[in-house]
């Protein structure tokens, strides 16, 4: 990436005015990982990396902006809700290096989504076939929690990694109430109706979007989030995560008939 390309990228607005110009996912990923408008963010991910956690004290951290993982093709899309301090903003790929990107791996490879079962590290051979993952807010946030205000300046990069995607796309499954209400609105700015009143989050929760004269029809799907404290509680098992990613797998014809 060029200089013109990350100019002022510690600026609020460096999202809006880059993400809507990205001809290609591989632009769009490598912008974003430049990004630093939300200081808050920036400062902890880079305190988070500088500290590291005992047992990851010979890695040296991502400590940057996550971008998606999966192909451009994929007719379904994952949005969870932000990478974790010394999970994805360790290793920096999507879901990779923490026990929720453990339980996720293992629900999509049962279904042959995933090539293997384990997400370590970013060179570990893992592939996705037919989806792609990504989140509302792209850098780790201190306790696990984005401001609306960072989410809202990190909307552009998720509005248009939809857009890229939207050509194939038809199903997009939302882990957690914070990235429902962050994928609603983006929804609605590119062009699909929402029923009214609008659709609340819960788990197994599906939508169909009728198709427009710019858009096909979308099915937007809810799971709870496989935080370690929904897994452990048993509010999320492994058959509930896997039965919304097969539905959503069925709509983007991913499964064999």
């Amino acid at each position: 990436m060029d200089g013109a390309g990350t100019a002022g990228a510690d600026g609020p607005d460096f999202p809006a005015r880059h993400a809507p110009r990205c001809s290609g996912l591989g632009e769009l990923d490598a912008l974003v990982t430049q990004c630093r408008a939300c200081p808050r963010l920036v400062a902890w991910r880079e305190e988070t990396a500088a500290t590291k956690r005992a047992a990851f004290r010979d890695w040296d951290y991502w400590a940057r902006p996550v971008p998606g993982f999966g192909p451009a093709d994929a007719t379904v899309a994952v949005v969870g809700l932000a990478p974790a301090a010394h999970g994805g903003n360790r290793t920096g790929r999507m879901f990779t290096g923490d026990a929720t990107g453990d339980f996720l791996f293992v629900a999509l490879h049962s279904l042959g989504l995933a090539s293997q079962p384990t997400s370590l590290h970013a060179e570990d051979g893992l592939t996705l076939r037919g989806v792609r993952l990504t989140s509302p807010v792209h850098c780790a946030p201190p306790a696990n929690k984005p401001t609306p205000g960072e989410r809202d300046t990190c909307r552009p990069w998720l509005a248009a990694e939809l857009e890229l995607l939207s050509p194939g796309l038809r199903a997009v499954v939302v882990l957690g109430g914070f990235g429902w209400q962050a994928v609603l609105p983006v929804l609605v700015e590119a062009g699909w109706q929402l029923p009214r009143p609008r659709p609340a989050f819960g788990h197994g929760a599906h939508v169909v979007l009728p198709a427009t004269e710019r858009r096909q029809e979308l099915h937007l799907l809810g799971s709870y989030h496989p935080s370690q404290r929904n897994t452990f509680t048993g509010r999320l098992t492994m058959p509930m995560l896997v039965d919304v990613l097969r539905e959503a797998a069925s709509v983007g014809g991913l499964l064999a008939a």
